[in-house]
Parts: C-alpha cells; sequence; structure tokens
C-alpha cells in the first residue's frame, strides 16, 4: 500500500508541478521586467538630467556671447565716436593753423623800429636806466597813429596796465598772441570782439610809464606757445635774413 501512496504523490506533484514551475517562471520573469524597468527609467532619468543640464549650460554661454557682443559692439561704438572726435578736433586745428596762415599780417603801425626785439639778451632800459630783456619791438609813430590788428582773431583783453598803459592782447590762433601797449585811452575794442587782419584796434598813446622817456611809438609784442618771439621777423621773414 505505501507505493501506492506515494504513486498517487507523484501523480500529484507530477501534475501540479507543471503550474508549480509556470508560476516560477512568472515571477522569475516578472521580476526580471521590474529589474529591467527600473534601469531603464533611471537610464532615462539620467539621460534627461544630462540633457537638461547640456541645455542650461548652452543657454547660459549663448547669454555670456550675447553679453560679451553687446559689450564689444558698445566698445567699439565708443572707440569709433573718440576716432572721430579726435579727428574732427584735429581737422578743426589744422583749419585754425591753415586760416592764420593764408591770412595777410600786417606791420600795426608803419614806422622806424626804435628798439628791435633783444631775443633774451639784455639791453638798458631808456627810461629805467637797468638792464632788461626787451621782448617786443618799438615802433616810431605819433600819438593819435591808427593801431592795426597784426591778423584776424578774438580780443581776449582789453586793460590800462599801471606800466604799459592801454592794452589790447588779441589771440590771431595756432597758438600766436599780440600784445599791443602803449595804446591811447580811446581804444576800439572790447573783449571777445572778432577782428580782422589790418583791422582798427585804436591808437598810439604815450600812457607806457615803463618806456616814458622814449619818443612816440607802439611797443608790440608777439607770443608763440606762450614764448616771446621777434614780431617782425613774424611778420616779414625776409626781415630776419
Amino acid at each position: 500500500m505505501k507505493p501506492i501512496k506515494d504513486t498517487r504523490l507523484a501523480r500529484l506533484i507530477g501534475g501540479k508541478g507543471a503550474y508549480i514551475t509556470l508560476a516560477a517562471v512568472v515571477l522569475a520573469a516578472g521580476g526580471a521586467g521590474v529589474a529591467a524597468y527600473s534601469k531603464a527609467v533611471s537610464t532615462a532619468e539620467n539621460s534627461f538630467e544630462l540633457n537638461l543640464s547640456q541645455s542650461d549650460y548652452s543657454s547660459a554661454q549663448a547669454a555670456d556671447k550675447t553679453q560679451e557682443d553687446v559689450a564689444k559692439d558698445e566698445e567699439s561704438d565708443a572707440n569709433e565716436s573718440s576716432e572721430i572726435s579726435d579727428q574732427e578736433s584735429s581737422d578743426e586745428d589744422a583749419e585754425s593753423s591753415l586760416d592764420t596762415k593764408t591770412s595777410p599780417n600786417v606791420m600795426p603801425v608803419n614806422g622806424e623800429i626804435l628798439s628791435p626785439f633783444s631775443n633774451g639778451e639784455l639791453v638798458k632800459s631808456e627810461t629805467l636806466g637797468v638792464w632788461k630783456t626787451h621782448d617786443g619791438v618799438d615802433i616810431a609813430a605819433d600819438v593819435g597813429t591808427p593801431v592795426k590788428a597784426m591778423n584776424k582773431g578774438e580780443v581776449t583783453k582789453v586793460e590800462e596796465d599801471p606800466l604799459w598803459g592801454y592794452t589790447v592782447i588779441i589771440d590771431h590762433g595756432s597758438g600766436i598772441m599780440g600784445y599791443y601797449y602803449n595804446l591811447s585811452s580811446s581804444v576800439a575794442v572790447e573783449e571777445g570782439d572778432i577782428v580782422e587782419a589790418g583791422q582798427t584796434i585804436g591808437a598810439v598813446g604815450d600812457t607806457a610809464e615803463i618806456e616814458a622817456a622814449m619818443a612816440s611809438h607802439l611797443h608790440f609784442g608777439l607770443k608763440e606757445n606762450g614764448e616771446w618771439i621777434d614780431p617782425v621777423a613774424y611778420i616779414d621773414p625776409l626781415y630776419a635774413k
């Protein structure tokens, strides 16, 4: 009888064994599927995060590039504007210099040169009795003789100097400043006036106390870039030869 029981048990196990085996396979397959699904999800998430990070990095690079381009464009525009401004200023200076050089230079009065430009050397002053430089020229002319502007320019100062008497100073451009001393009180121009070459600015006087011992004359001086120069040589270059 025992063998019979064993046989029935074997059959029972054998009959249900297929189902048990199938169930095990399904479970195993299910486990593998779950694992595969989890791995796929994890891979997709990592890929998405990587793509997102790359996209953000690219966007940031593009934004930085745009800002750099804008900054470069602004800097380029500023440099271009500065170059244009410098060029315009240079052109204006050149035109000013050209205007002065092509304008006629005239002697403020016509007469004998009583005391020439000393070019830094000491000469004895007839009035003061001391040795000093003579930074202009003394041109003989009667009191009341009209005094003309050497060149066109702007009147920068009209004053009564305690030593040089009535004075007119004119900016003739290109660094040239004209000093007209020993004028009469009847000055014909005011500060800020624009004058032309040969225009009357006043008349010879006897107001310069520092040269009172000399015959009636106009004391005329010129500065170029702040340095005294020979007015006669500047007006007539042949005089310097």
